[in-house]
């Protein structure tokens, strides 16, 4: 296709995802753009109705009293990060919580779960030293998108749904972002959408792995994007794994999807194919140790057993009494009973299962980043959580660092113009897109199943050299074999074949940006475990990766974690302060 033959379209400020970072930015610039600023909402799916905060169960930690603190939070995430974080980033994190929280009650209208007296219950997820995690029973995301939508509707903000974007256009000389190529789904067409902010908030879905939460629509493009636009990237090594998936067979989407973390903080057990409570043989305390080492538990167990019919490991909540278990996780024990298992009086299956992106693109504590006029909120933006993100901290990330990128935008935006595009490069990125179309139709989904298979083995729970080298000859093969693979043109209209094409074009881009790191790493820190490399090397030392791709390669270097607030083997906390708040 000729780009003369596309669609054009401008805007003032540009967001990309309706999850909580790109919903948030929207009201917020909303707020602080000049009056008559356009705002336009772009998202592959509905809004409100796709992306990963609407699949949020535990909950949102924030410090609101009771002995908590602002200062106990943010040390909790420096040591749940295992001193890797960009410290300023999650300072401002755990302050600003608090500020969101309220907004998220008084202005957005979320109702949360209370205690008798109406203050707003919280709990304990691993790695918190404080009863920290407001919720709104195991359905929190989908109250916070809820009401999030209906704000975002209401408004005057342009929506542009089912518009799947493919390329970062820069402008003429490179300095600085045009805009964001996409396509209309509905219709296939491509549409140039130039902007003088843009806001990537597209979330991570780190799908490439044989078991993952995300929706298969996720499959880590505004990544590949910034990869390919030159951007760096950083923690790239870092895949959390939620410990607790859902194990129902291959015949089921829901394998995968979490069984929350709140189980466990509620007293639930791990038990092994014998029956045997096993996780404080990992670490002393026990299924409420952080989500890395309860993942290398079970995924250890799972390599000492050899019967067939069992793959994974068990949680059990009966003891807990299943009257009280069914009224506290109701969407839980629901989730269960469509797979056909009882969580409340029996025992459910579950195994490691890939949840959340921890690294992301390199960006300041405002979410600018390197190209001016592009910013970067949410799973997308790295250095926040280091190297293991703590449960709870993720959607609190979204909807601080959402309204702060859209008060960026809205107070930048006075001072920016319209650019040109680099024509070459918007031509390029058609070129890229519409490459399967010209070629003989083949099955996608044999392929995307093999790379699934080659992350679990090689590039894992539990990584070596020899793995994650035999992985990137994997992904390399995978890659190849899909440049093979043809998608019938006939009708560009909803054409899902072509748009797993692109999404496993992704998939392998990030996969191979995954694997380099994680041999460029060669110590053991939170998310990241090599097995040839497991002491976690000196703290004060501490270094994180950075991944760029240049002339077509992805190189891997490391730079010093800058040590901002509290160094290694100090603390923020106030002398005598106890370890712990939590109720042992």
């Amino acid at each position: 296709m000729r780009v003369s033959g596309i669609d054009r379209h401008d805007t003032d400020i540009l967001i990309l995802g309706s999850g909580g970072a790109g919903l948030f930015a929207a009201l917020h610039a909303q707020q602080t753009a000049p009056e008559g600023t356009r705002i336009t909402i772009a998202v592959k799916g509905l809004i409100g109705k796709c992306g990963c905060t609407r699949m949020v169960q535990g909950g949102y930690n924030v410090a609101l009293g009771g002995g908590d603190t602002v200062e106990r939070h943010f040390m909790d995430t420096i040591h749940g990060g295992k001193w890797l974080p960009n410290q300023d980033m999650a300072w401002r994190l755990c302050e600003q919580a608090v500020v969101r929280i309220r907004e998220l009650e008084n202005e957005v209208g979320c109702f949360f779960d209370r205690n008798p007296d109406g203050s707003l219950h919280q709990k304990a997820f691993a790695g918190q030293t404080a009863d920290r995690t407001v919720h709104k029973g195991d359905l929190t995301g989908i109250e916070i998108i809820n009401r999030l939508m209906e704000k975002v509707l209401a408004s005057g903000v342009e929506k542009l749904q089912e518009h799947r974007a493919i390329g970062l256009i820069p402008n003429k000389d490179g300095s600085a972002l045009s805009g964001v190529l996409m396509i209309d789904m509905r219709t296939g067409r491509f549409r140039f959408v130039r902007a003088k902010c843009v806001l990537m908030a597209t979330g991570g879905g780190p799908s490439m792995y044989r078991y993952h939460t995300p929706s298969g629509d996720k499959t880590m493009d505004g990544l590949a994007m910034a990869l390919r636009a030159g951007l760096p990237l950083r923690d790239m090594e870092m895949v959390q794994f939620h410990p607790t998936g859902l194990l129902a067979g291959d015949h089921t989407r829901m394998t995968g999807t979490v069984l929350e973390e709140g189980l466990r903080g509620a007293g639930g057990q791990l038990l092994n194919h014998a029956g045997q409570r096993f996780m404080f043989d990992y670490d002393d305390k026990g299924e409420r140790a952080t989500r890395d080492v309860v993942s290398r538990g079970i995924y250890a167990e799972m390599r000492k057993n050899n019967d067939p019919r069992q793959e994974g490991v068990f949680i059990s909540m009966s003891h807990l009494g299943p009257e009280n278990v069914r009224q506290k996780f109701k969407g839980m024990v629901k989730r269960c009973a469509d797979s056909g298992f009882d969580l409340a009086a029996g025992k459910v299956e579950v195994v490691p299962t890939a949840h959340y992106f921890i690294g992301g693109v390199v960006v300041d504590v405002d979410t600018r980043t390197a190209m001016e006029g592009f910013y970067v909120a949410g799973e997308d933006a790295g250095g926040a959580h280091g190297s293991n993100r703590l449960g709870g901290n993720g959607v609190a990330n979204s909807t601080v660092y959402g309204g702060i990128a859209g008060d960026v935008m809205g107070a930048d935006v006075r001072a920016m113009s319209l650019r040109d595009p680099d024509e070459s490069v918007l031509a390029a990125e058609i070129d890229r897109a519409t490459y399967p179309l010209s070629r003989k139709p083949e099955l996608v989904l044999p392929l995307r199943k093999q790379l699934q298979d080659l992350m679990w083995e090689d590039v894992g729970v539990m990584r070596t050299k020899a793995g994650m080298s035999r992985g990137l000859q994997g992904i390399a093969q995978v890659s190849n074999a899909l440049m093979d693979v043809g998608v019938d043109d006939s009708n560009l209209a909803f054409n899902l074949t072509w748009h797993d094409w692109l999404n496993l074009r992704s998939l392998c881009d990030i996969s191979e940006v995954i694997t380099r790191a994680g041999l460029a790493r060669e110590n053991s820190r939170g998310a990241h475990y090599r097995e040839d490399f497991p002491e976690p090397g000196a703290m004060e030392g501490s270094t994180f990766t950075v991944a760029k791709q240049i002339d077509g390669a992805v190189e891997v270097s490391q730079e010093a974690v800058q040590f901002t607030i509290v160094k290694p083997g100090e603390t923020i906390l106030p002398k005598g302060e106890p370890e712990t708040l939590v109720a042992q």
